[in-house]
């Protein structure tokens, strides 16, 4: 497209290298994904995303994570690693295995991190959201990553021993709630997650657990650059360069 200055959509693809990736689990399954590197750049640190339900719809696709992928390579200098957990499908396509209620998506979780490392990405953070926020509370206290971002956390399937496990790991932990959650809204998640002080909770006004709408989208992108690379803020909302237009929004 023309590299006159122009808004940034949310059908918006900024320059990356973009490659599909498929990476094995300790348990014998192969997972599909996408990694989304900074063009002709060394990335500054990674996110490796856990995506929501796939049981409701939630795949390496979900929104706010494909934006993720479409700018922060470009804007931020991150590294995105998105990928299907067992069981789920996308246009990428579909990893072996099946859903697990969150428990042998451990091994899902430890393969997305070892890939990462064995890659040399940079400073790894784990960003869950919804159901991603369980598999990073239940297993990602995982050696290489440096810290996590939880967005919409339900505390669905982490028990409170599980909760209780962060209780002597200081890696920064950030959760993003927004104020009309469907599951766990602001005061209930401070009840909640009051046995781990040093968990940062950032109640977002007028957002919901899907984060639908550009503005909320800016908002998770910009606390998530905030933790990772806060130099590259404020995150632009214009593009002067080329970028492509995504055809199939839904």
């Amino acid at each position: 497209m023309s590299e006159e200055s122009t808004e940034i959509r949310g059908n918006t693809i900024l320059p990356a290298h973009r490659e599909d990736i498929e990476f094995g689990t300790e348990d014998g399954l192969t997972l599909v994904g996408e990694l989304a590197l900074p063009a002709g750049r060394t990335p500054v640190a990674t996110l490796v995303t856990l995506h929501p339900l796939p049981t409701h719809g939630g795949f390496m696709d979900s929104h706010v994570y494909r934006k993720a992928s479409w700018r922060l390579p470009a804007l931020a200098d991150l590294a995105v690693l998105r990928f299907n957990t067992r069981g789920t499908s996308s246009p990428r396509g579909r990893s072996e295995g099946e859903f697990d209620s969150a428990n042998n998506e451990r091994f899902d979780v430890e393969a997305a991190v070892a890939f990462a490392m064995e890659r040399g990405l940079p400073n790894i953070w784990l960003v869950g959201w919804s159901f991603g926020t369980d598999l990073v509370l239940k297993h990602g206290r995982l050696p290489g990553v440096v810290g996590a971002i939880l967005l919409s956390p339900p505390l669905r399937f982490t028990t409170e021993v599980e909760l209780s496990a962060w209780i002597p790991d200081k890696r920064p932990l950030i959760a993003l709630v927004p104020e009309h959650d469907d599951y766990l809204p602001p005061d209930a998640a401070k009840s909640r997650f009051a046995v781990l002080p040093h968990l940062e909770l950032i109640p977002v006004a007028k957002a919901k657990h899907l984060w639908v709408g550009e503005p909320a989208v800016y908002r998770v992108l910009t606390e998530i650059v905030a933790r990772t690379n806060p130099a590259a803020l404020p995150l632009p909302t214009t593009w002067s360069g080329e970028y492509e237009t995504w055809n199939d929004l839904v």
